[in-house]
């Protein structure tokens, strides 16, 4: 169909992916802002450990529905007004927060709703991102990088402010979350001028169709892809929830503060590892993905020594290889899915990935009711375990690789 109803008007300058990528920026600082402050949640005594780690988790809710509807949605309707709420929900989200920083389920509902920001922005605003950046002329693999660092930077920036603030700020539970709002707010503005880069057709087919994600069967999608997808956030969440809840007693002086560190090293390493991630890539292989299971394999068996030294210097290191692992893993899937999909399902594939992803969210709440029900299960025994499972998952990526050298994407 090549009528449509959208006019799509050609650039006539560079730059139009910046409003969405501060909106990428804003939704994921509100994701992630709330990380550092389990540590100041579970000192309020009114959570148990396992109901503050679910809260990380909870936000899954809000981002695995936004990103499959949201991602197919946004192919039939156009990016724009599937992203333009993203911002919205990013406010909405630290508003409850910061309305109920003793109840758990205004905490819930407020996780909810940062998590649905979250989702549009990586299904929509990713894909909006990477075709902006095609129209104006950079290469495909630069829109991926541009997206993936929009999130990391968001990230590392909500969580390392929110720590500073909820550790020497005035109002800790409240703080951070306004000047989330602020962010938001501007995004939302300036997303405004960004232009459309998909058509809407002007004879749809029925909406079920476009939910259906094509290119879920491709060998490649399910052994290279999907193995890779929950070390994403699982790295995440060791290296800035699991980590620093550790090592509480080691800095009892300011432990929000070392929280906000570890996200902020982790991250960072993340972000410097994705700026050269599309150099270290190969089209033809599956280097990145390789290279990203090895580092999250050295990353795990740090976290178990760290676990079992409770050494600081050690926690940092880790959290810093873990991020690498996180930032590697990332940028490698992403570049993944790009040369999968089609035009007419990267949305929808970047959704599912991203979706996968966040099942990593699930680690901390995992271990925390392990070491709760099990007494002789311990953390570096748990971490131990991450180190086999990523060695599991590089044995699997690197035997279907060489079952498809010529880079089939034939169906299973």
């Amino acid at each position: 169909m090549t009528a449509t109803t959208t006019e799509i008007v050609a650039p006539t300058k560079t730059g139009y992916w910046r409003p969405v990528s501060l909106a990428v920026f804003a939704s994921a600082w509100g994701g992630n802002q709330f990380t550092p402050l389990l540590v100041m949640y579970r000192q309020n005594g009114g959570l148990s450990a396992v109901a503050v780690d679910s809260l990380l988790f909870t936000y899954v809710l809000g981002i695995v529905p936004a990103l499959l509807i949201g991602g197919p949605l946004s192919d039939r309707f156009g990016r724009r007004p599937l992203m333009l709420p993203a911002p919205v929900f990013a406010a909405l989200g630290s508003l409850l927060l910061a309305s109920g920083p003793h109840s758990l389920t205004l905490l819930s509902v407020g996780r909810v709703a940062s998590g649905v920001a979250l989702g549009l922005s990586m299904a929509v605003g990713g894909s909006w991102i990477t075709e902006i950046s095609r129209r104006e002329g950079t290469h495909a693999a630069v829109g991926a990088r541009r997206a993936a660092m929009s999130l990391t930077a968001g990230f590392g920036v909500g969580a390392g402010l929110a720590g500073v603030l909820a550790q020497w700020g005035p109002w800790p539970e409240v703080t951070p979350y306004v000047v989330n709002i602020v962010v938001a707010g501007a995004a939302l503005v300036w997303l405004i001028t960004s232009p459309e880069t998909r058509p809407r057709p002007e004879h749809p087919g029925r909406l079920v169709d476009d939910l259906k994600i094509s290119g879920l069967g491709q060998r490649r999608f399910l052994f290279v892809v999907l193995p890779v997808a929950p070390w994403v956030f699982g790295a995440c969440a060791s290296a800035y929830a699991v980590i620093p809840a550790l090592m509480a007693v080691k800095t009892s002086g300011a432990p929000i503060a070392f929280a906000a560190l570890c996200c902020v090293l982790g991250l960072a390493a993340g972000f410097g590892i994705q700026s050269v991630g599309r150099r270290i890539d190969d089209p033809d292989g599956v280097r990145g993905v390789v290279l990203a299971l090895v580092i999250l394999a050295v990353g795990m068996a740090l976290a178990a020594a760290s676990a079992a030294a409770l050494t600081i210097w050690l926690a940092l290191v880790a959290a810093a290889v873990l991020g690498c692992g996180y930032g590697m893993a990332m940028i490698s899937g992403l570049l993944e899915v790009q040369r999968i999909a089609g035009p007419d399902n990267l949305a929808g594939l970047t959704a599912v990935f991203y979706g996968a992803t966040y099942l990593g969210f699930a680690v901390p709440a995992v271990l925390a009711w392990v070491s709760e029900t099990y007494t002789g299960v311990t953390y570096p025994m748990m971490f131990g375990v991450g180190v086999a499972a990523a060695a599991v998952c590089l044995v699997v990526v690197t035997i279907a690789h060489r079952l498809d050298r010529r880079g089939s994407r034939t169906p299973v």
